[in-house]
């Protein structure tokens, strides 16, 4: 058996059979190493990467777990030349970015589904340089954060800098960009962190620079892991010491649910209204196996958005829903349907509840048209968390004169379907009323005559 097979065989053994899936296909010898993979209780796919060595800091080895509980989270053990772990990370994040076209007008474009990544750079640090958390991914986007030590304080880490570049000649990120370059946006985060603790924020974090905004949540980060052992002590971020202190989400039980008022929100770009939406929204949760019910209201609810040629995203929020984003797209360049759903909010008790499903098909209409349910319809997001839509209207693309166009109906409102069923209901019963109408003519018409 060669180096390489025996590697295979043992990371097989160790990671379970993604880790032969990724490995297939690689024949170069290369020196066995730890699996730091550990697998995660999310309805996901987990899949182990192996990058090249990186001085000092061995073999690294992630777990990016994807699935319906988030739309990118990551997990980052990194290793040192004894195996032992040095740095130790698990976050989500998104971005919006602000670019001008080529007609001088601004436009707005989410970055949610980083696709697969890449780790290169990232390492542990040694006595010139401190750690780094280096991720690349799509095209042309690199976010990097680095970490330092104060000799000052030398119980203490900093998270120094984060900076993040994306690349406008990937035209179908930013297909009518005027300026075709890559830009970097460095931001300046002089966190103090104690040594040997690990660090927590499952609030949202945003940073603003420029034209780029960063959002990061459910964030646990050790940066110099002390022994080998991550720990369990953590340091809370400020968000996090008072979400308790904000206005919860009060649940209410759920046979008997009321009927969500009814809200109008819309979109607006350089060119006017570009998305409508009308609908009641009921939010239905299961965490901690404790389910309840949640009524947006839309008088204190605020929308924003974007509108892009072949996606849409309107996003509520209100002092308990940090976000409720819905992500449209074209299909087949001639409709439009739901396709991703993300939200992040506040629990009864005070967690940060954030979920998100990248990959759903609801509310599928024409384009130039609008999609209409009068009757109430459950999103799925994942099975622990439902949004039941009421009196449901919405048009995501081509909105002429902020007016909505003509609507399709969604098949619970169209009662077309009715009619065959009445009519065949009625005949039925005659048919019915017919037979035992001539049993009972013939039952009477055989009464007189006796046998002979």
């Amino acid at each position: 058996m060669t180096r390489a097979e025996s590697a295979e065989s043992w990371l097989l053994q160790r990671c379970g059979r993604w880790s032969s899936a990724l490995l297939s296909g690689f024949r170069e010898p290369f020196p066995c190493c730890r699996c730091s993979c550990r697998r995660r209780l999310l309805s996901g796919i987990m899949v182990c990467f192996r990058l090249a060595p990186v001085p000092g800091s061995g073999f690294l080895l992630l777990c990016l777990v994807l699935g319906a509980v988030s739309s990118y989270a990551l997990e980052l053990n990194l290793t040192d030349s004894s195996n032992a772990t040095c740095l130790y990370a698990k976050w989500q994040m998104n971005f919006t970015i602000r670019y001008e076209t080529t007609d001088k007008h601004n436009k707005t474009v989410p970055i949610s589904d980083l696709g697969a990544a890449t780790y290169n750079g990232s390492f542990c640090g040694d006595d010139q340089n401190g750690p780094k958390i280096a991720v690349q991914f799509g095209s042309g986007f690199s976010w990097i954060v680095n970490f330092t030590k104060e000799a000052a304080s030398p119980s203490t880490y900093l998270v120094d800098t984060i900076s993040f570049s994306y690349n406008t000649n990937d035209n179908k990120t930013f297909p009518d960009a005027k300026e075709k370059e890559v830009f970097t946006v460095n931001n300046r985060v002089a966190l103090k962190i104690p040594l040997n603790d690990i660090f927590r924020c499952n609030s949202l974090s945003t940073l603003e620079n420029r034209d780029v905004v960063q959002h990061y949540w459910d964030v646990h980060v050790q940066a110099f892991v002390q022994n080998g052992t991550v720990s369990t002590t953590e340091f809370l971020c400020d968000k996090d010491k008072t979400v308790t202190t904000a206005v919860p989400i009060v649940p209410t039980t759920l046979p008997s649910p009321t009927k969500p008022v009814v809200g109008s929100y819309s979109v607006v770009n350089s060119n006017g209204t570009c998305l409508l939406a009308t609908m009641g929204l009921q939010l239905n949760i299961t965490h901690d196996k404790v389910a309840s019910v949640f009524n947006i209201n839309p008088n204190t609810t605020n929308a924003t958005g974007s509108c892009q040629p072949q996606t849409a995203l309107l996003r509520l929020s209100s002092s308990n829903i940090k976000y409720l984003d819905f992500v449209f797209a074209v299909k087949n360049e001639n409709r439009f349907y739901l396709k991703e759903v993300n939200v992040s909010m506040i629990l009864v008790n005070g967690s940060v509840y954030s979920i998100s499903n990248t990959n759903l098909s609801y509310w599928d209409a024409p384009l130039g048209s609008s999609y209409m349910c009068n009757k109430e319809q459950t999103v799925s997001v994942s099975g622990a968390f439902q949004i039941n839509t009421f009196d449901l209207r919405v048009q995501p693309f081509s909105v002429t004169e902020g007016k909505y166009s003509t609507a399709q109906e969604c098949s619970l409102d169209d009662d077309t379907i009715l009619i065959p069923i009445i009519v065949g209901a009625g005949l039925s019963g005659l048919i019915i009323v017919i037979v035992i109408a001539y049993l009972i003519g013939r039952r009477k018409s055989y009464a007189g005559y006796q046998t002979l």
